[in-house]
């Protein structure tokens, strides 16, 4: 499965978020969307997901513009997470997770066995079998999220897309979550598409990376090719001292200032 954007422009009423934008989401990779807040990430998953409809261009799927397909046939082939997601009161994790069953239903039918089957493997592939059934309310950060990315993985698509996954989530709780993806990405060959905002656990989880401004393409590349002092001062206006991480042999930021300012602040601590 390969998606594309080509010359793709989006934005609200009269306000022009996107422009031109043209890019290809690598096949059988993890891609992670990185750039300041209001460059344009979330708008460009919402289109990619056809949540949001482009003022101008298309994106592909397979060589279709999805905005031109049904609803139903797209969900069966990409599954989304989005921001700060919410289930009704009283739902329990596994009631949640048989949603992701709809795109495979005709009507209001009963769940037939082989959606069933799609439940129990999702459940057990994130490890949220033991309070599969508890209501989603009551689960911690990190279960709760593990429950809504097990009703993506119960749509049973090759595609999934996640807006900020670790958002609020505690440092342990994030490497749960980015270790899960990476699982499913290598043992099940799932293509994904996320934004992060932590560069380090960017470079870290993902094969290939895109650096956003301003809703225009800055970069895009391996972690090593995003992760440079050139590439960051032109997304985020810093200035980042970078090293190579002994463990996991990944690009890391060490540490940063805002870009022209660390000379001024190294001879001010000096005094």
């Amino acid at each position: 499965m390969t998606v594309s954007a080509r010359k793709v422009s989006i934005g609200y009423g009269d306000q022009l978020i996107i422009k031109d934008l043209s890019l290809e989401i690598r096949k059988g990779a993890i891609t992670t969307i990185i750039g300041p807040n209001g460059c344009g990430k979330s708008t460009l998953l919402k289109t990619i997901a056809r949540v949001q409809q482009p003022k101008d261009g298309a994106i592909y799927l397979d060589g279709k513009a999805i905005h031109k397909e049904p609803k139903k046939e797209i969900a069966k082939r990409m599954a989304i997470l989005p921001q700060n997601p919410e289930a009704p009161n009283g739902l329990t994790v596994r009631e949640l997770v048989s949603y992701g069953r709809f795109p495979h239903q005709r009507g209001f039918g009963r769940l037939k066995k082989e959606d069933k089957d799609a439940v129990d493997r999702a459940l057990s592939m994130t490890n949220t079998l033991d309070f599969a059934e508890k209501p989603v309310e009551s689960l911690s950060g990190g279960q709760r999220q593990r429950a809504w990315i097990a009703m993506a993985l119960a749509q049973e698509t090759d595609l999934l897309i996640l807006d900020e996954p670790t958002t609020f989530l505690d440092m342990a709780h994030q490497l749960d979550i980015l270790k899960l993806l990476k699982q499913l990405n290598i043992e099940e060959q799932r293509t994904i598409v996320m934004v992060i905002h932590d560069l380090n656990l960017a470079a870290r989880f993902s094969d290939y990376m895109i650096a956003m401004n301003s809703g225009t393409l800055i970069a895009e590349g391996t972690y090593r090719d995003i992760m440079t002092k050139d590439t960051l001062r032109k997304v985020f206006d810093i200035d980042a001292y970078i090293v190579n991480d002994p463990q996991y042999h990944r690009p890391v930021c060490l540490t940063y200032d805002t870009a022209g300012d660390h000379q001024e602040f190294k001879r001010n601590v000096s005094v």
